[in-house]
């Protein structure tokens, strides 16, 4: 019989079969309850004495429709909760605590049987009359006790089916033996005041509706669940919603509720919890919690009371408004892919929608809205208050879907866009590839590369083998591999290179001169080496390769005369950097092995010029890094090696490739941090800086008209007197290179913009630049003079001319002591104000004392290891010297010493200090001092020797900045000093000598010192360059009048500006 009623409802036989058979089967479905406490047997006696007849039509009242269901039905159900406890326990006896007792149970059960009774004789038309309008002035039942079940997402509205999923699995235990006993047909369903932990109001399971759809297919399907012990069609979900669970007490439950009538029970099959349909039937309220929940009893027991249900009033305006706007707000909601659409479809076809108050709550269970809202619309006791409420949801709810409608409509437009587009396209190809009008994309591919190799000309055998063997692997390959776009990007650069392809040097020597002298002033040496490669290609007829290095100070334009160079010879220009480069792979490519493999640099720059003949620049090769992914350095040795890189492999082409044609230029500040093979593979050009007149000339020329085009400055905005200018280079710049320089001019240049935009067009003025202003632009002077000492040199003072990487420096090395005998006795010589402090912070100190005396050396001023070792060398040497000299002299013997180099900060290291150690030591000893004007450098031997030092450009640039008239160097150091130009070394008188009684005789000439009766070295070699030798310094600066004409003066004037400034 239960098939063919199901069948008879799947045949559409309406939805009153449907009723029946949901009927039908919870009757079939009833447990008999097998075991009863003495305490309960008069209670389950009389409800028990209610006919089948009575309890199928119960069930019928209450599974029917809600316009068919009859509120004295609903209210003869025995509503009295007996404690499960107390019913399992066999020793019970006596009432539970806080239930009424068995009489008023059996008062209860009369009543239950007598309305049942008249619902049943009553028939149809009690149930037409109930569906029209709820009754409201019948007496409400007493309080009853019932165990509540927590809501935690939103309240159960009466009317229609709800399905509730229990994750707690003693609860579901808890419900299925209560039915089982016959006892859990009823629960008071109240919502918990606060969400529990770890659950979020914007949780997406907490908007979804808890409505069966439609309700008796719901609870069929939930009884065929129960019934086949497993979850089908409508059984439990896969994933449990939270909808249920433990509490602490009654008090963390909502004042109002609903009474929940068990329609069906369902396990889940493979995991803890199931589902419980349920039939909200009315309005209930807390009053009082009878037990806490406890072991094996996970519900609270709480007594509640109904509530009646509300009168809607007649003639009502504000409701008929409200009800016949919420309508139109439904068929409104229902226009829109609203989230829960079908379902809200289905139910409502079950309802009556005549009746404000059941469409209230039939939208409040179904809508998203917040558990707050909901529950206050279940509270709400005033009918226009609660239509208000459930209006402001359902716009709210019509509001998110209309945006939602929204965000899916573009959403799906931008994706069938797309799709239309892609599918066009396929449509496109398929054309194509059917009027053989275009070839698959493989072979198109294919037939590309076999074109592209096909002009190529000029590639090594081994590498069109290569190509021709990648080739056919690429035949072979799916387009979807991997391997294809490997092989096909391998292809790519492989007939990208520019395979033989040349650009034909420039042959006139002349224009070349012309472009060098054009971009940089001076930088001889570089413009005549490149002046000179250019003529062994035009005598040899064939494009040469180079490796030169330019070894400078920075700023001296080593990086800009690589672009100057390019543009001389008509070549490509390729600039990279390798300072702080550590990988290998860099240089030399990676192996295709790995993913995003390329190749090395030098490759790329072929690629990026497309000639084998470039220019390029391989930028602070001083500067290489090494650490464990290769050391750079080594693999550059193939790059210049002009033996080697004519079949240059790169480990991502792996064929031969040649660099022989191109001209490397390697920039460095220094070359000891260079390795020695690749130092050895480079021709080394050094640049040593810029002295006084070439600064100028650079100013003029390049600095000042740059810096004007760069900051929109015009010549009759700005006059930078020449005055000026000298002040700057002297005071401001002293630096080997012209970088500070531009920085200074940029400076004035900004505040003379800012003087010029706060006036008007019209009242703009000419900005001089002076003397007396100069400070007003660029602060105070930073340098005045390398002199420490301008009324003459103490005794034990020595100037000495050192090298650094920022280019020439003078360097005072100043010496004090004492004989520590007695008063009368003691030689004290108080050089500088801070020498001892200077030393304090030096890091270099060594102290000299020989064995068996009380002499001491101690030497500061952050020194190195090798001039420590001159210090040394230094003290031994002038003692042996001071006993030939003068022998009662003991003072070098005897006395506490202390040597110090000033400018304790800088580090200071190197063997050319070595002469003007001894000679300040000799100047103490004797106290005498040197003659004024002269500086000095060479190494010391212990047997007086004056070896040969380097940067004698720089020391000799240095000496005369500092307006410096005579020079002491070693003998082998003169072919050096004669290699500079000579307007670099106008004015100087430098003397050459190989033995250390020479720069006594020198240094201590006319001061009354013991003079030598001979010399153990060579004959003095001395050179005199007088000052007309200087260049003509460029005086006129950029003026509104002179600043399209010539910027040189007569050799003449220049010299006596010059001398003034001096």
């Amino acid at each position: 019989s239960l098939f063919r009623a199901r069948s008879l409802f799947r045949a559409s036989q309406g939805p009153r079969v449907a009723m029946k058979l949901a009927s039908v089967k919870l009757r079939l479905s009833t447990p008999v309850r097998s075991r009863a406490c003495a305490s309960t047997v008069g209670v389950s006696a009389r409800y028990s004495g209610v006919g089948a007849a009575r309890v199928d039509q119960r069930h019928r009242q209450s599974l029917a429709l809600p316009e068919r269901r009859s509120a004295a039905a609903v209210r003869a159900v025995p509503a009295l909760l007996v404690r499960s406890r107390h019913c399992s326990s066999a020793a019970g006896d006596g009432p539970p605590p806080d239930v009424p007792p068995p009489e008023a149970a059996g008062e209860l059960g009369d009543k239950a049987d007598s309305s049942a009774s008249t619902a049943s004789a009553d028939g149809d038309a009690a149930s037409a009359a109930v569906g029209s309008a709820s009754p409201v002035g019948e007496k409400e039942q007493a309080s009853q006790a019932l165990f509540a079940l927590p809501l935690f997402r939103k309240p159960a509205f009466p009317g229609f089916f709800h399905i509730i999923q229990i994750g707690d699995q003693e609860i579901l235990d808890f419900l299925q033996s209560m039915r089982r006993s016959g006892q859990g047909e009823y629960l008071a369903g109240f919502m918990t005041r606060e969400l529990p932990k770890g659950l979020s109001e914007g949780d997406g399971e907490a908007a979804e509706p808890l409505v069966a759809i439609p309700p008796t297919a719901a609870a069929s399907a939930g009884n065929r669940g129960q019934n086949s012990g497993g979850a089908s069609e409508g059984g439990a979900a896969k994933t449990l919603r939270r909808d249920t669970g433990r509490v602490e007490s009654g008090d963390d439950l909502a004042e109002i509720g609903t009474m929940l009538q068990i329609v069906s029970l369902a396990s889940h099959p493979s995991s803890a919890g199931g589902q419980v349909v349920v039939m909200p039937t009315q309005r209930i309220r807390l009053i009082k919690s009878i037990s806490k929940p406890s072991p094996g009893h996970p519900l609270c027991a709480v007594f509640v009371e109904g509530i009646p249900d509300i009168e809607v009033p007649a003639n009502s305006d504000d409701i008929r408004a409200l009800h016949h706007e919420i309508i139109a707000t439904m068929k409104d909601l229902l226009k829109t892919p609203f989230m829960y659409k079908d379902q809200f479809e289905q139910v409502i076809k079950y309802y009556n929608l005549d009746d404000p108050l059941k469409l209230a709550d039939l939208v409040a269970g179904m809508s998203t809205a917040p558990r707050d809202e909901l529950q206050a619309v279940l509270v709400a006791d005033v009918p226009v208050d609660r239509l208000r409420k459930v209006l402001m949801i359902m716009k709210k709810d019509l509001e998110h879907s209309r945006l939602q409608s929204q965000f899916k409509s573009q959403i799906e437009d931008k994706f069938a866009k797309e799709h239309r587009k892609y599918m066009l396209m396929q449509h496109l190809k398929h054309i194509k590839r059917e009027l053989h009008l275009e070839k698959d994309d493989k072979q198109s591919v294919i037939a590309q590369f076999k074109e592209a190799i096909a002009l190529l000309e000029g590639v090594p055998e081994e590498a069109t083998k290569a190509m021709e063997n990648e080739l056919s692997r690429l035949s072979s390959l799916e387009p979807q591999s991997p391997e294809f776009n490997v092989s096909r990007t391998y292809l790519d650069w492989m007939t990208v290179l520019p395979w033989g392809k040349h650009t034909t040097d420039n042959a006139d020597i002349d224009k070349a001169e012309a472009v060098l002298n054009e971009d940089h002033y001076s930088l001889e040496d570089v413009k005549e080496r490149i002046l000179e490669h250019m003529a062994v290609s035009f005598l040899k007829g064939s494009t040469q390769g180079k490796i030169m290095c330019l070894v400078g100070p920075p700023g001296t334009g080593k990086t800009s005369i690589g672009k100057s160079i390019a543009r001389a010879l008509d070549r490509q220009f390729f600039r990279f950097s390798v300072g702080g480069l550590h990988d290998v792979a860099e240089i030399r490519g990676h192996r295709r092995t790995y993913v995003g493999a390329m190749p090395g640099k030098i490759i790329q720059a072929l690629k990026i010029t497309q000639v084998c003949n470039p220019v390029i620049l391989i930028d602070e090769i001083d500067k290489l890094g090494r650490d464990f992914r290769g050391d750079p350095s080594s693999a550059l040795l193939e790059v210049l090696d002009p033996a080697q890189n004519s079949a240059f492999r790169d480990l991502y082409l792996d064929a031969p490739v040649d660099l022989s044609k191109a001209l490397f230029v390697c920039t460095a500040n220094v070359t000891d941090t260079i390795p020695g093979p690749l130092l050895d593979r480079m021709e080394v050009i050094r640049l040593s800086g810029y002295v006084f007149e070439e600064k100028v000339a650079i100013a003029n020329q390049f600095l000042i008209p740059q810096t004007m085009d760069t900051h929109g400055i015009k010549p009759e905005h700005l006059n930078l007197s020449s005055e000026a200018l000298i002040l700057l280079i002297r005071d401001y710049a002293r630096e080997a290179g012209v970088r500070e320089l531009r920085k200074l001019l940029e400076k004035i240049a900004r505040k003379t913009a800012l003087s010029l935009v706060r006036e008007d067009e019209e009242n703009r003025r000419l900005t001089v630049v002076s003397l007396d202003n100069l400070k007003k632009f660029v602060g105070q002077p930073p340098f005045t003079s390398d002199h420490m000492f301008h009324n003459g040199m103490p005794s034990g003072v020595v100037m000495g001319l050192a090298w650094t990487a920022m280019g020439g420096k003078t360097l005072f090395i100043e010496a004090r002591g004492h004989l520590p005998r007695n008063d009368k006795q003691v030689k004290e010589i108080a050089v500088g104000a801070d020498v001892g402090e200077a030393g304090k912070e030096g890091t270099g100190q060594q102290e000299s004392k020989p064995s068996g005396s009380g002499a001491r050396l101690r030497v500061t001023g952050r020194l190195g290891k090798v001039m420590g070792e001159s210090s040394e060398i230094a003290l031994t040497y002038a003692r042996l010297f001071l006993k030939e000299l003068s022998p009662p002299n003991n003072f070098l013997n005897e006395a506490s010493m202390h040597m110090n180099l000033p400018e304790g900060a800088t580090p200071k290291d190197g063997p050319s200090a070595g002469v003007s150690m001894t000679t300040s030591l000799l100047s103490l000893a004797l106290d005498m001092p040197v003659i004024p004007d002269m500086a000095m450098t060479g190494e010391m031997t212990l047997t007086g020797k004056v070896l040969r030092v380097g940067g004698i450009k720089e020391k000799a640039i240095a000496a005369r900045r500092e307006n410096i008239g005579m020079i002491l160097m070693p003998m082998s150091n003169q072919a050096d000093y004669l290699e500079i130009k000579p307007h670099l070394r106008a004015g100087l008188t430098a003397h050459f000598v190989d033995h250390f009684d020479d720069v006594y005789r020198l240094a201590f000439a006319g001061t009354g010192a013991p003079i030598l009766a001979t010399s153990r070295g060579s004959e003095v070699v001395t050179i005199v360059t007088p000052k007309d030798a200087a260049a003509p310094m460029p005086i006129s600066c950029l003026t509104p009048s002179t600043s399209s004409e010539s910027t040189t003066q007569p050799a003449a004037m220049a010299d006596q500006r010059w001398q003034e400034v001096a």
